[in-house]
């Protein structure tokens, strides 16, 4: 599969509870939104961009993105966000979309690459010794319909979705470019992070 036939979707649907609440993708780091780090990250590797986002779109009118909401009612989670994207790729006329959360604002530059390689032409996913990180995957959109079928039947694992569907982990050696910021600590940390490249 090439380039061209892969679209990229920003996970951002989540209510950042430990941080407080709000748009975690607004938060800043180093100065710039979380959104704006990941979207520099995922942008080259991907013929497009979407971000899938509940809401008032207005409110991330300043990146260019188009902003997909939930296609079905009630909090499904990142599930959701993953059938928005595929819905999205499929009137884009994509083959599959690579997703990424709002807030893993260092993932590897070769992440597509890898995820590509690793899957073929079946779904596959980050991982490392430490963990599995399926919202960090290559969807193919042969996958929308079973996953609409998968929610409406009340799966809300992405885990639990990917390995029904024999998702294949890429593998990387360190754990650190997948580091998401969960709380006012995690932030701190990847501010440490940032120091060194100023």
């Amino acid at each position: 599969m090439a380039r061209d036939r892969i679209g990229g979707v920003i996970l951002a649907g989540g209510a950042a509870r430990r941080m407080g609440g709000g748009d975690k993708g607004l938060m800043l780091l180093g100065g710039k939104p979380l959104l704006a780090h990941v979207q520099a990250r995922l942008a080259p590797q991907v013929a497009a961009l979407a971000l899938s986002a509940n809401g008032d779109a207005a409110r991330f009118a300043a990146f260019g993105l188009p902003v997909i909401a939930d296609p079905l009612p009630g909090s499904l989670g990142p599930l959701a966000g993953v059938l928005a994207g595929l819905n999205w790729a499929q009137a884009q006329g994509f083959e599959a979309i690579a997703t990424a959360p709002v807030d893993t604002p260092f993932l590897p530059a070769d992440l597509v690459e890898r995820l590509l390689a690793a899957g073929r032409d079946g779904p596959s996913h980050a991982g490392t010794a430490e963990r599995s990180h399926h919202t960090l995957a290559l969807w193919p959109v042969s996958l929308r319909d079973p996953l609409m079928r998968a929610l409406q039947r009340g799966q809300r694992r992405l885990g639990a979705f990917a390995a029904d569907h024999a998702s294949t982990p890429a593998l990387f050696e360190e754990e650190a470019p997948f580091a998401n910021i969960n709380t006012p600590a995690d932030l701190a940390e990847a501010q440490h992070r940032l120091r060194p490249r100023a």
